[in-house]
Formats: C-alpha cells, structure tokens, sequence
C-alpha cells in the first residue's frame, strides 16, 4: 500500500527485491553469511552452516560460498547429479569436490543420520530470490544534488527493484521523480519496458566498448522528503 503523500508506491518497509546479481552473491562468501546460487535461484544457507558448523560435511559447501553451483545439479530433476557407483554398482550421488550433508555414504555405516528431513537442496525454504541471468549498468543522476551514482542491476528487475538498490546512496530516493529523455518512467515497468534499451549487442557488433555510454535515468524532487 502506498504510504508517501505525492508519490505512490510499494512500502519499503515490507518490500522484497526478486532479483540478485551475482556479484552480489558473491559478496556472501563467509560460514558466517553464505549464499549460493544454483539452477536460477539465490539461496542463503547461512543458517545451515549454523546448524552443522564444525562438522566435515559442510567443508565442501563453505568452498563454494558466493558461487553458483549449478554444475552440481541435473537441470531437468533438479537434483545432485547421479551415476552408477563403480563400487556397488548403485545409483548414487555423483560428488566429485567431496560429499557433503545430507549425503548418503557410499557404504552403509552405524553413523549415518537420516532423521533430517528433506535434503537442503529440495524445497524452497533457504530460497531468497532469483538470479539475474543478464544485467547491464545504469547512471543515476539527482538533478537537486548533482550527485550520480552507476548501478548495476538485473535485466528484469522493475524499477522500484532498482529503486530500492538505489536507497544506499539516498535514502529519500521515493520522493523523486524518475526520468529518462524528458518522460516519466513507469516504476512498475523494467529499462527495458520504458525504453531504455540494453544496447550492449550492438556495441559488441561493432566492436566498440559498451562501457563508453551508460544510460542516464534523471531524478526530480518531487515530495516532502518523507522518510521511508
């Protein structure tokens, strides 16, 4: 619901981006704050490294922490890729960078707990949103301050998505309007959806660097300055 007097929008205080780009994934490289990315999605396993910390299992997915993983998984079951154990000649879980939790052993043992529900690859519990498979730079410039900021931000994310990544460097940035070549952005729409074309191919054609021009969205005061 909108809770800002000139300028309508989500409420911040509840509101949820969809899309993380890998570099930001990147950044959750620690036991301490770990997420990972495998088959689209971004999933924050911190709290299993919690759970099991000291325990040996974990080694192989702390070495992967801010990567994408999805090498581990078959695309089409959305499970840990299988093979035929040379061993016992089962179907077993193919983990070549070691095993890890909620793995079975290759043999059975005394010790081998299996009183822990689903596996921490199935279901959606550690999912906090989708990765941004394509993403491309955007400058924004507050034409009250003159102070520019370049952003990079997913293909897909609408612009409330962006807004919200732009609160960092200012928190009042819902009380701005957005623009771009004189018009009013749609905040519901993404770049792309309100014209601001991704011209990257383009630039790679013609062998020029797309790094040289970066789209400019301008922000005009428009409200109160309410905090958000």
């Amino acid at each position: 619901m909108p809770r800002r007097g000139l300028v309508a929008g989500p409420d911040f205080e509840y509101f949820q981006r969809r899309y993380f780009t890998p570099a930001e994934v990147a950044q959750h490289n620690q036991p301490e704050d770990l997420w990972v990315s495998y088959l689209g999605n971004v999933y924050d396993l911190t709290p299993l490294a919690q759970e099991y910390k000291g325990d040996l299992l974990l080694k192989p997915i702390v070495e992967v922490a801010g990567q994408d993983i999805s090498h581990w998984f078959d695309p089409d079951t959305g499970d840990i890729r299988k093979h035929i154990d040379p061993l016992t000649g089962s179907l077993r879980y193919r983990t070549p960078w070691g095993r890890f939790l909620h793995v079975p052993p290759q043999l059975p043992r005394s010790d081998w707990a299996n009183d822990f529900g689903k596996p921490w690859w199935q279901g959606s519990r550690y999912e906090v949103g989708r990765l941004s498979a394509k993403t491309r730079n955007i400058r924004i410039i507050n034409t009250l301050t003159s102070q520019e900021h370049t952003l990079e931000v997913g293909a897909l994310e609408s612009m409330w998505e962006i807004l919200h990544r732009y609160l960092l460097y200012n928190a009042h940035a819902a009380s701005y309007t957005w623009k771009y070549e004189g018009k009013n952005l749609n905040m519901d729409y993404t770049l792309e959806e309100n014209g601001i074309r991704d011209e990257e191919e383009e630039f790679d054609y013609l062998n020029m660097d797309s790094t040289l021009y970066t789209p400019a969205v301008l922000l005009y005061f428009s409200d109160d300055l309410t905090e958000l």
